[in-house]
């Protein structure tokens, strides 16, 4: 770890793992690089839509319209309002200026560009600073299985409302997607593991299951920590729980553990948690408590600092904060 810039990898989902995207890139001395779900990405009036990575790109641009967590702020809906009233389907709510970003990635792929060298040129138009990486520029897809049969991702989420029981969830192409340059190059550049308090089985999983991210990640010899997306056993927004109930998991901070087991050496939990950590322990997985509410700014610079300390303490080296 450098003495003076430390770099930090971020697996993460949408909103979850924007605030804690956003509270790292507000730290000093930080290199830090986000590996986002691609497992929501769908097509949308024609146009190639990816949810998690737009929601990443916007908060980290300060764009993003913070009363829901994704879209954009100030955005308007003629363009949607138009398509409705000929008749397209429009359940997907997407504004202009967000319609704007999905034709330039669809004209961009249509001229034959990597979707991470289009993230990449987005991000760098937008000034962030961080680097928003795809996991792989193959296709791969969250389907959940529901007693009509498999829908998407966002068929479940917007369309239903996250209201069918789930039987069962797979992620389409996963097996055959190849990793990226970027991805393979960051994680064995990487000072610090992050896992982002993501939703473990709809925003985490689909990165995991890519053909050999799961070997990579075993083979690093640094830190490796998680932030568990529950507080009390509910998710702060989402259907977290609920997925995790359909799939026969724990639906509390046991449960991300024991989804994450074998692959961090810390997760943190909120203090009101406690009561869960000798049980979490026993699986092999060092456990801290504290305030994981991200409810403002300094919320997430708050949590990223103290989980950039508590990994760094893993590893018994410093790092040097402002």
């Amino acid at each position: 770890m450098s003495s003076d810039r430390t770099n930090i990898v971020l697996l993460a989902g949408g909103i979850g793992g924007a605030k804690i995207a956003e509270g790292l890139s507000l730290l000093c001395n930080i290199d830090l690089s986000v590996i986002g779900n691609i497992g929501d990405d769908d097509i949308f009036h024609g146009l190639k839509v990816s949810p998690d990575i737009d929601t990443l790109t916007y908060t980290l641009a300060g764009l993003v319209n913070r009363s829901q967590g994704w879209g954009l702020q100030g955005d308007d809906y003629k363009a949607l309002s138009t398509l409705e009233a000929l008749g397209d389907d429009c359940w997907m709510l997407l504004g202009d200026r967000d319609l704007g970003l999905h034709i330039y990635r669809t004209y961009r792929l249509g001229q034959g560009d990597r979707p991470s060298e289009i993230a990449k040129d987005i991000a760098l138009a937008m000034k962030i600073k961080a680097k928003i990486i795809l996991p792989s520029d193959d296709e791969v897809r969250t389907k959940l299985k529901v007693q009509e049969g498999w829908l998407s991702f966002q068929e479940y989420f917007v369309k239903n409302k996250c209201e069918p029981k789930v039987y069962d969830i797979k992620y389409e192409g996963a097996d055959n997607a190849v990793l990226t340059d970027e991805v393979t190059t960051s994680l064995r550049k990487a000072d610090i593991l992050v896992f982002a308090p993501s939703n473990p089985l709809l925003s985490i999983a689909p990165i995991l299951e890519i053909k050999g991210m799961r070997d990579i990640i075993f083979s690093l010899g640094i830190p490796r920590i998680a932030i568990s997306p529950l507080i009390g056993g509910k998710a702060v927004k989402g259907p977290t729980t609920k997925i995790m109930k359909s799939m026969a998991m724990r639906p509390d901070s046991v449960g991300i553990a024991q989804f994450y087991q074998g692959l961090i050496e810390m997760l943190v939990i909120d203090h009101t948690d406690e009561i869960l950590k000798t049980e979490i322990e026993e699986l092999g997985i060092k456990v801290d408590c504290r305030s994981i509410l991200m409810d403002n700014q300094e919320d997430k610079k708050r949590l990223s600092l103290e989980t950039i300390q508590l990994a760094t303490g893993l590893s018994d080296r410093g790092i040097n904060h402002e």
